[in-house]
């Protein structure tokens, strides 16, 4: 169980702080061959810090990337400046505000303190720190490179943050104008036409066949929409739990690709995101094996998992990566020719970054450029559906009106 403690250091400060033991003894046993004098043991609230660290080890509660951003960052400054790993941890651990992670660094630091490795740490925490995460730190503490491999991984993880919010805030006009428009249709549709409805029936008034069809949707949803409402929380929520599973994951990757224009970002998407994570991992002198199977975990998509099928035989039978990146027919030449030149060149890690910084200016232009095309195209498909419905109910009053005169 977590114990929270007061105690006296050998230097005469008051520090309070958790410790991990079966009971009040052993956690004092402990304590006082750290050089502590303890002064109280509350046990109370060392079961809240126990359930809080439950909590920090589960899916629900990992480390945001942004988060996980400042983390990285902060070690990589902390090491930088001359302090040790437990230390460093320890100070981000006192600022952090949230119990959750709080105690997610306080599990940390409990088994650096237990004599285990900071990547055999950082593993018993998978959904924080993936495996490319943990790779860079292993490679770091062999070489005893590790301030070096926190700033590589401070890098990579602010890159894939920015562009993350890129495509978010990218997304988000768009999303609203599909919102607008949907709720405009909706207005229309239940509280508009069904006006019109009552109008042409005290006038004994045809309406044109574009008329007759408006009025019949409009009286369908507003006399069944208990149903329609409950098959789209039906429909979601199948939806939501098929594309949650790991056929749906995999169908809807493999989809992605095949759509006409989007599939082009979504290829580039997943080869800047491949690109980086080998070149930082080849860097970080790892080996090209173990690299590409790391990096393959970055997708689901079955083409790209063929490619790393090839791109493994390749290597093993002491082929060429950027021949068989040009085979494959995903990756675009200029980056097979950078490829080619880190190979040729012998900084093959360095030509990989480079790759996945070309992919990621030009995922931004292309993300900037489907959404200056997307916008225009919702106003006018709304624009459309106004414009229809307003045609077809104001044509036959107009007709009306001019019969009368």
């Amino acid at each position: 169980m977590m114990l929270t403690y007061e105690a006296i250091d050998a230097d005469g400060r008051k520090t309070r702080d958790t410790v991990e033991a079966s009971d009040a003894r052993e956690a004092v046993e402990q304590l006082r061959r750290r050089g502590y004098y303890v002064t109280r043991i509350d046990e109370a609230a060392g079961r809240k810090a126990a359930a809080a660290a439950r909590l920090a080890s589960s899916d629900a509660t990992a480390l945001p990337l942004k988060t996980l951003v400042i983390f990285t960052r902060q070690m990589a400054m902390l090491l930088r400046a001359g302090s040790g790993v437990v230390p460093a941890i320890a100070a981000i651990k006192r600022q952090t505000r949230k119990p959750n992670h709080a105690a997610l660094l306080q599990m940390l630091i409990s088994d650096l303190e237990e004599g285990g490795t900071l990547t055999v740490a950082f593993r018993k925490h998978p959904h924080t720190f993936d495996s490319v995460y943990c790779a860079v730190v292993a490679a770091g503490e062999a070489s005893a490179t590790l301030t070096e491999m926190f700033e590589r991984l401070a890098t990579m993880v602010a890159k894939r943050r920015a562009l993350r919010n890129k495509i978010i805030g990218s997304m988000m006009y768009p999303a609203l104008l599909m919102a607008m428009s949907f709720s405009i249709i909706l207005t229309l549709l239940f509280f508009v036409i069904p006006r019109f409805s009552g109008m042409f029936e005290q006038l004994g008034v045809e309406p044109p066949s574009s008329t007759k069809f408006l009025l019949a949707v409009s009286g369908m949803l507003k006399g069944y929409w208990p149903l329609f409402m409950g098959g789209a929380i039906v429909g979601l929520a199948g939806g939501g739990a098929f594309f949650t599973s790991a056929v749906g994951r995999q169908w809807l990757s493999n989809l992605q690709i095949r759509i006409p224009g989007f599939g082009r970002l979504r290829s580039f998407l997943i080869q800047a995101q491949i690109f980086r994570t080998i070149g930082t991992l080849v860097e970080s002198n790892v080996g090209i094996l173990e690299a590409l199977g790391l990096a393959r975990g970055a997708t689901r998509n079955g083409r790209f998992q063929t490619l790393f099928d090839d791109i493994e035989e390749a290597v093993t039978s002491g082929g060429s990566l950027g021949t068989a990146f040009e085979a494959s027919g995903l990756v675009e030449p200029y980056i097979c020719q950078a490829v080619h030149t880190g190979e040729e060149s012998g900084n093959m890690g360095g030509a990989l970054t480079y790759a996945a910084d070309l992919l990621d200016e030009t995922n931004t232009e292309v993300i900037n450029t489907t959404m200056k095309l997307v916008e225009p195209i919702i106003l006018i498909g709304l624009g459309v559906v106004v414009g229809t419905v307003a045609v077809s109910l104001f044509v036959p009053l107009f007709d009306l009106t001019s019969a009368m005169r």
